[in-house]
């Protein structure tokens, strides 16, 4: 079994989105375990605000049963592919971390992936979830991470939010 990380996103009704998605991913998964959630401005393109976590779980699963578990449930929760990179999203999932795995040069799912290191709704809620949680690449905890990019990473201004979730979702203190 290895440690599975999810970054979940929404900016589309993110207050009933991002619980519906998350009670998927506990449907599927045996333990998920939320990250506090945070609101920050949408990055890359003006619209309205997401609501971001990390969620963990333990799996099996290969790294490209992940994602394709993880994509079917973003279609599952109305997900449309295409378009624009950045664009507003009624659900948004992150294959983040499996395990120690990193991936080869252009190999698929990107893991660990890039976005931990580059965005602040990525990497906060991660720390506080895992602060332990060395990045494979890294080779630092997490929770060191944060405290050196905090000041220069991207979509720092987060405010946390507190969400009603559903039963079997564990939360994160």
């Amino acid at each position: 079994m290895r440690s599975v990380y999810v970054g979940v996103g929404s900016n589309i009704a993110p207050e009933q989105q991002v619980p519906i998605a998350v009670a998927a991913l506990a449907d599927r998964f045996e333990g998920v375990t939320a990250s506090p959630v945070y609101r920050s401005r949408a990055v890359g393109f003006d619209g309205e605000d997401f609501l971001n976590l990390v969620v963990t779980f333990d799996s099996e699963a290969s790294p490209g049963d992940l994602a394709r578990i993880i994509d079917e449930i973003e279609r599952d929760c109305g997900r449309e592919r295409g378009g624009e990179r950045f664009a507003p999203r009624r659900i948004d999932l992150d294959l983040l971390l499996v395990g120690n795995h990193v991936s080869a040069s252009g190999e698929r799912p990107e893991l660990p992936r890039g976005e931990i290191l580059r965005y602040a709704f990525v990497l906060r809620p991660l720390a506080e979830l895992a602060p332990d949680l060395v990045h494979p690449v890294e080779g630092r905890p997490m929770a060191t991470i944060w405290r050196q990019r905090q000041p220069e990473i991207d979509g720092g201004d987060l405010r946390r939010v507190d969400l009603r979730w559903p039963e079997g979702v564990q939360i994160a203190e």
